[in-house]
């Protein structure tokens, strides 16, 4: 089971108190063991901690990091505590994973429990000829933080064909199907990166969650 504020699902009570939003722009983290957070995301913490690099958690998933770009920089903190935690000042939404499991873009996580399993894996369908997606999937119970630009809307595939723009894509629950629909000639209509489109199709029974942005842009180099 999936419990998020999006749901409707996560009244007080209901899940264990340990990851609360401070603000919509800020988590706040009630330590007391430990945490995974994104590298450099710690803004202030009250009480006794220690922050350390996380490893990639084996060759394994260090040589997927080092072949996919999939993934996010993670430190491990420790001790109990009040630990506050931001990005760039994006939307940040919560979710409670009951052994269940969501599908989200690396660079979307901000923080989550470490009792909750990672692994870097393909999106269906996207080879090599499709841009190679991946993405990184946590499973298990815990508290999961992600961060959106802009205001995000939460769609269910369950109710009509649902497809996103692979950029603005945030997640999605593991339980969809997920497909690749590439097209050239809408490529000047749809989508803003390559010039082509690539859109995630997704069917089942689920949520995708898709922010207002298809990611930063790159300034032009004026030399």
């Amino acid at each position: 089971m999936l419990r998020s504020s999006f749901f409707n699902n996560m009244e007080q009570g209901q899940t264990p108190g340990h990851f609360v939003l401070q603000n919509s722009k800020m988590l706040r983290i009630h330590l007391n063991g430990e945490a995974l957070a994104r590298q450099g995301s710690m803004v202030a913490f009250q009480g006794q901690m220690e922050f350390d690099y996380e490893g990639s958690g084996g060759m394994g998933k260090f040589l997927k990091k080092a072949l996919t770009g999939e993934g996010v920089p993670l430190m491990r903190v420790r001790g109990q505590g009040l630990l506050f935690v931001a990005n760039d000042a994006d939307d940040i939404h919560l979710f409670y994973l009951e052994n269940d499991g969501i599908t989200v873009n690396g660079s979307n996580i901000l923080a989550f429990d470490p009792t909750l399993q990672s692994d870097i894996q393909r999106v269906q369908g996207a080879g090599i000829a499709a841009g190679g997606l991946f993405n990184t999937t946590l499973t298990g119970t815990g508290w999961v933080a992600l961060t959106s630009h802009g205001t995000p809307v939460m769609l269910d595939a369950g109710r009509a064909p649902t497809f996103a723009d692979g950029q603005s894509a945030v997640a999605w629950s593991t339980s969809l199907q997920v497909g690749v629909n590439k097209t050239f000639k809408a490529g000047a209509l749809i989508g803003r990166g390559s010039g082509e489109a690539m859109q995630l199709a997704y069917q089942g029974q689920g949520f995708v969650l898709v922010q207002a942005s298809e990611g930063p842009t790159v300034p032009h180099h004026t030399h």
